[in-house]
């Protein structure tokens, strides 16, 4: 691979993936889990659900080699632990030995939508019950949104650029964009960066079903998110995190990286429209992808696959393939989409990075994950919407795309290594 972009910056390649999702956790379980479209739904457990209109979601467990010990667990929040594993697995996938790095030039950037909400759930309760001297010393760290891309530089010791990116739903991408940036300006060589969220509490899951924005299908979990289907009612509430290594070409070259993909380009915009409704004709999708092509040097007929964003509520899926037809054009009706929502439920902030990861994995093993409970394709997305089964093909461009609350908009642009 080139180790410059074609204006003459530097090119920057994946060599790590470290998804943790309620379907797989790790590069290998995770992929295995796409393409046989298994479901993470199921019914809530991290608490007493009964009072609850939407009592279903996508939950994460870690195996002990990940898993935080008692002292871990008192001293960060959930999304901590679970970006904390996924810097864990990317860092082992990439085959990075951080002990031959300059510490200095090595960087972090983990986005997240709310942070330690649990943290500041439990603080709460805490604080009307009993008082604020029953408050935890370390509330405030734990509960920050910074906290877990510094943990993990804390942990790893790297000192380069440690930043934290708060977009909502988009915030795993925009975490991405950000490591890019890093490296096309000479700031780093290598950035681990991506996304995490452990929104699956009380607070959260009521707060969202008083929006109308979650399926209520209780009695059958697995057939809940339905993205792009006709009779679709709304996302699923996931948890999850993932972590992508992020470095140079030249980088990647010299210590003899596998390199998986390169991220070739992003575009972002915002809908200026609704702090929560996405523009009703897909105008900042529009642009966000129109601008991903532009950074990316690519055509509309050049992209091979798009990871929707594919909540399954009936507005965003609507205006989302709006956003498609007006980019990409004619080219928008061959390309075949997939929702990877359909089988992990929605990570909010993380979804981005988890989402990067399948975008990458396509791209790897030349298959397109599937939809699944495509069981009846809204006829109005007029999309190449893939159901149930995977498609083998030849891919060598994809984008993954990203829509918030608050009309932020990020389209990432990968391509196969050696494209």
């Amino acid at each position: 691979m080139n180790g410059t972009r074609s204006d003459g910056s530097p090119a920057v390649v994946v060599t790590g993936l470290g998804p943790v999702t309620s379907i797989g956790i790790g590069a290998a379980e995770f992929h295995q889990a796409q393409i046989k479209g298994v479901s993470g739904i199921g019914p809530l457990t991290r608490f007493d659900a009964s009072g609850l209109s939407s009592r279903i979601a996508g939950q994460v467990d870690l195996p002990a080699a990940l898993a935080p010990g008692r002292r871990e667990t008192l001293a960060a929040d959930r999304c901590t632990h679970l970006a904390r594993a996924a810097a864990t697995l990317a860092l082992a996938d990439s085959g990075l030995d951080l002990e031959r790095e300059e510490p200095s030039r090595c960087g972090v950037v983990i986005g997240t939508g709310a942070g330690g909400l649990e943290t500041w759930e439990s603080a709460t309760r805490t604080l009307v019950e009993s008082g604020p001297g029953r408050l935890g010393a370390r509330f405030i760290p734990m509960a920050m949104g910074n906290a877990p891309a510094a943990t993990i530089a804390v942990d790893l010791g790297l000192t380069g650029p440690c930043s934290s990116v708060v977009t909502a739903c988009a915030s795993g991408a925009e975490a991405l964009v950000a490591a890019f940036q890093m490296i096309v300006c000479g700031e780093a060589d290598v950035v681990l960066a991506g996304g995490t969220e452990a929104a699956v509490n009380p607070l959260t899951v009521a707060g969202f079903a008083r929006m109308g924005a979650l399926s209520r299908r209780n009695d059958a979990p697995e057939l809940a998110s339905r993205p792009f289907a006709a009779d679709r009612d709304g996302f699923v509430l996931a948890e999850g995190a993932a972590v992508l290594v992020l470095e140079s070409a030249e980088h990647a070259a010299r210590r003899g990286a596998t390199v998986l993909a390169e991220l070739r380009g992003y575009g972002r915009s915002c809908d200026a429209h609704h702090i929560t409704a996405p523009h009703p004709e897909g105008a900042g999708a529009r642009q966000a992808v129109t601008r991903a092509l532009r950074s990316a040097r690519l055509a509309p007929d050049e992209v091979s696959y798009v990871n929707a964003h594919g909540t399954g509520t009936a507005y965003n899926d609507a205006a989302e393939a709006l956003g498609l037809h007006g980019a990409l054009g004619p080219a928008a009706a061959a390309v075949p989409v997939s929702a990877t929502k359909s089988m992990t439920g929605h990570a909010l902030g993380a979804s981005g990075a988890i989402e990067a990861v399948a975008g990458v994995q396509a791209l790897v093993h030349q298959v397109v994950p599937p939809t699944v409970n495509l069981d009846d394709p809204d006829p109005g997305i007029g999309l190449d919407v893939v159901g149930a089964d995977p498609r083998e093909l030849p891919l060598t461009a994809v984008l993954s795309n990203s829509f918030a609350f608050g009309g932020h908009n990020v389209v990432l642009a990968f391509t196969a290594a050696g494209a």
